[in-house]
């Protein structure tokens, strides 16, 4: 018998993984209802309203740009006045804009896949390990990394091809709102490059999560080790830990925090204040970019990974 097909067969039947797959599909039902309920088209009136709105923006932009040329203006609002031009979906509200709205759409959707991918790879291996059904699988196939990587490499293709249909019909779903109920906004090359990269990056961290829960259940020998180590840490680290470093007044806070990383990577680049200081707001800020959420995340996962896999080989099962 083919041991990635019994380990795919195994997840699959496995109640726990289609309860959380009913709960996704869920989850984006309710989002896409919300979205269809709460917009529609613009009426005329709305185009007039938005189109006024519009030439003010443009003559009260025009009027900062001649007092910052002429030097009087203030040195920060001058570098962050903003160079877009205002256009009229930027007036209109109650009005579902594809291109303006479906970035933060994406970062939602990433958040639950990842969410369904770190509980059901905790799931998969803890429950084994714990139930004894690991111990009663390894009689059968005794070489213990070939088992556990096989597991691991059955899960993330599985959590994978889960994540590229959620997100194929999520996007395709608020497309159509867009078309039938809303307005698609300026979807240029530009755009959709920058949607697709959103993806992809949304997709490794889907990728990563599943491989940290799994590895953590696996050192943990059970599903709510893998839960309980990520709660703890948001609870010691992200929330006390910060506390103490802004009493104690700590420079660069958010360096030391793995949520700097995480939006780093989803975002690009993060940029934060490390103030008070004398001087401009460059002088006063420093950013982070999706190279350091790579390079941070990735060694995450990797040093997890590699003591599971050290400890699994080692340890007794029984």
């Amino acid at each position: 018998m083919n041991l990635v097909r019994a380990e795919l067969s195994r997840l699959l039947a496995r109640r726990f993984t289609q309860l959380m797959l009913i709960l996704l599909v869920g989850s984006f039902v309710v989002t896409i209802a919300t979205m269809v309920g709460s917009s529609h088209r613009p009426t005329a009136a709305e185009w007039e309203r938005a189109e006024i709105q519009v030439v003010q923006e443009e003559s009260r932009q025009e009027q900062m740009r001649e007092l910052c040329e002429s030097g009087q203006g203030t040195t920060d609002f001058c570098q962050t006045l903003s160079e877009r031009k205002p256009r009229l979906e930027d007036y209109l509200f109650g009005v579902f804009v594809f291109e303006r709205e479906i970035g933060n759409l994406v970062y939602f959707m990433v958040a639950f896949v990842a969410l369904f991918g770190f509980l059901v790879a905790a799931s998969f291996v803890g429950a084994e390990l714990n139930s004894g059904g690991m111990t009663n699988l390894l009689l059968w196939r005794p070489q213990r990394l070939t088992v556990l990587g096989t597991k691991l490499g059955t899960l993330l293709a599985s959590v994978l091809a889960v994540a590229v249909v959620a997100t194929v019909g999520y996007i395709a779903s608020f497309w159509v709102i867009a078309q039938v109920n809303g307005l698609p906004g300026d979807v240029d090359a530009e755009f959709w490059g920058d949607l697709a990269m959103l993806v992809v990056r949304g997709l490794l961290l889907v990728l990563g999560a599943a491989a940290l829960g799994f590895c953590l259940a696996t050192l943990g020998r059970h599903t709510a080790a893998a839960m309980g180590v990520v709660a703890g840490y948001a609870i010691v680290w992200e929330v006390g830990a910060r506390i103490v470093m802004e009493v104690v007044e700590a420079g660069r806070t958010e360096t030391y925090m793995l949520s700097t990383y995480l939006g780093a990577w989803m975002g690009g680049r993060v940029t934060f204040y490390d103030g008070p200081c004398i001087g401009s707001f460059e002088d006063c800020s420093y950013s982070l970019t999706w190279a350091h959420g790579l390079i941070v995340l990735t060694a995450l996962v990797a040093v997890v990974a590699v003591a599971a896999f050290a400890n699994f080989r080692r340890r007794d099962l029984a």
